[in-house]
């Protein structure tokens, strides 16, 4: 198995050898090498110093509590090689906030490093050799694919609530069931994950995610309690039930099943978190009609929960908007028989042409997710028609035949508000009828636009810029009056 350790660590370790010290990979890379995955990450731990460590190598850097030194390597072509992490052998006490250590001190033998490691599989170590010190039994876990704790999960678990979501990214990220023992220290200190921040969350939900079984990570989050820490929205899909002519799940299993499409198809974290939580304000929208069931506006509504929701757990701005875009869409291609090339023209300006074929996916998730698609391959071919035609029409003020400089040009009219109105009421016109973006038309219409005066030129624009914005106002409190909110 040392053959597989790549050059770069191997030469790290046996400098350490050479000097008379002991050096182990441990973690995560033991674990992957013994599973057959490669390791993303190299990490060694030493019965050597920060100081001692330094001392070996020309270039490095430390500059952290827990004495780990980084060995650059320049000259590694691979990314993940050009910086070995070496830790020397740690003793940890005292975990006031939870999550880290109030005391660590260097330790003197490898045992002392190993039994304050997370989980069995993680606690494996192995000699530059190629030869693996197992001293909780990890290598049996790891062929019977379980998630075990070292020594008393409670303990664990009160060191660092976060382990509790590391135990579900593990089950997603590797196949493995979790033991009874731990998954019950888990449910009796779920509650210290309300000291844990959101960024940290974040970060496991995300690995969670971007995992190849999401479903199952999620379904053990809501069987162990964890869910209402990473979104207590999602725990009010459960149990809401849907119309079974077009759905045969409820809400939460529509939801998931949508998701495990995402990452069945190997697509990014953008259409993986649309497809979660597109139908996530389905409950608030809930109306019985006779026997019918409607959920009215629940992708508006659904659009700023999962605005809020991503926001909360501290996800990048620009992915916010995206995947927020993606959800207040995601219903736009529900009945092709109503779908117009202009109305796909304005979709295209609505979410961006970047994200257009995004929205395509998450809509394809959401189809598969109701466990009845009943989409043909005509309707599909017929989508995609219809939005490559529509891509080479004009769907922003940017790609008129004409600009704010060309109107005042032929208008001689004065820089000022009327010209963005005339811009947004020609961009209007164009998007129903693309011929018209022409520079004989475009400057004709500009001369008859601008002798209307400001307010009615205002009406004309606003109806293309910001009607949309007024109308998702009043259709939210339509929704909230219907539930008496």
């Amino acid at each position: 198995m040392n053959n597989k350790i790549p050059p770069e660590v191997r030469a790290v370790a046996e400098t350490l050898e050479k000097a008379g010290y002991e050096a182990y990979l441990v973690g995560g890379c033991v674990r992957d090498l013994i599973i057959g995955r490669e390791p993303k990450d190299w990490d060694l731990t030493t019965n050597a110093s920060p100081e001692q460590i330094q001392a070996l190598f020309p270039h490095t850097y430390y500059e952290n509590m827990y004495g780990t030194v980084g060995v650059v390597n320049d000259e590694a072509t691979d990314e993940r090689l050009k910086n070995i992490e070496v830790t020397p052998y740690r003793l940890e006490s005292g975990y006031s906030d939870h999550r880290r250590p109030d005391k660590v001190e260097f330790g003197q033998s490898l045992e002392d490093d190993l039994k304050r490691r997370d989980f069995t599989i993680n606690a494996l170590a192995m000699d530059s050799k190629g030869q693996i010190i197992d001293l909780y039994n990890g290598q049996a876990d790891v062929n019977t694919k379980v998630i075990r704790t070292v020594g008393q999960a409670g303990e664990r678990f009160s060191e660092d609530a976060l382990r509790m979501l590391r135990a579900v990214r593990f089950a997603s990220e590797l196949g493995f069931s979790t033991s009874s023992e731990t998954m019950q220290g888990i449910m009796l200190h779920v509650k210290l994950l309300g000291d844990i921040s959101s960024e940290r969350i974040r970060d496991e939900f995300e690995r969670i995610i971007m995992s190849r079984e999401p479903m199952v990570g999620m379904v053990m989050c809501e069987k162990l309690g964890i869910l209402p820490y990473i979104s207590p929205v999602l725990i009010k899909t459960i149990g809401v039930e849907q119309n079974k002519q077009a759905h045969k799940y409820g809400v939460w299993e529509h939801l998931l099943r949508s998701l495990q499409h995402a990452a069945d198809r190997g697509w990014g974290l953008d259409i993986r978190l649309a497809a979660l939580f597109h139908d996530i304000s389905k409950p608030e929208t809930k109306h019985q009609v006779g026997n019918q069931t409607t959920f009215y506006g629940h992708e508006v509504v659904g659009a700023r929960v999962t605005r809020e929701t991503l926001t909360n757990l501290r996800f990048p701005v620009k992915l916010i908007e995206k995947v927020t875009k993606l959800v207040r869409w995601h219903m736009f291609f529900s009945d092709t028989e109503q779908v117009t090339l202009s109305a796909v023209r304005r979709m295209i300006a609505n979410v961006g042409r970047e994200n257009i074929w995004d929205l395509m996916n998450v809509r394809s998730c959401d189809r598969i997710g109701t466990g009845r698609p009943k989409e043909s391959p005509y309707r599909l071919r017929k989508y995609h028609a219809m939005i490559e035609e529509a891509m080479h029409d004009p769907i922003s003020v940017g790609m008129l035949k004409i600009d704010g400089k060309g109107i005042m040009d032929v208008t001689h009219e004065t820089p000022g508000p009327k010209i963005g109105f005339a811009l947004h009421a020609l961009l209007e016109e164009v998007i129903e009828d693309p011929n018209k973006n022409t520079k004989e038309y475009l400057e004709s219409r500009a001369g008859e636009l601008m002798k209307l005066d400001v307010g009615e030129l205002q009406k004309l624009g606003e109806k293309g810029k910001s009607v949309k914005d007024r109308e998702e106002e009043k259709l939210l409190e339509k929704i909230k009056k219907s539930h008496g909110v």
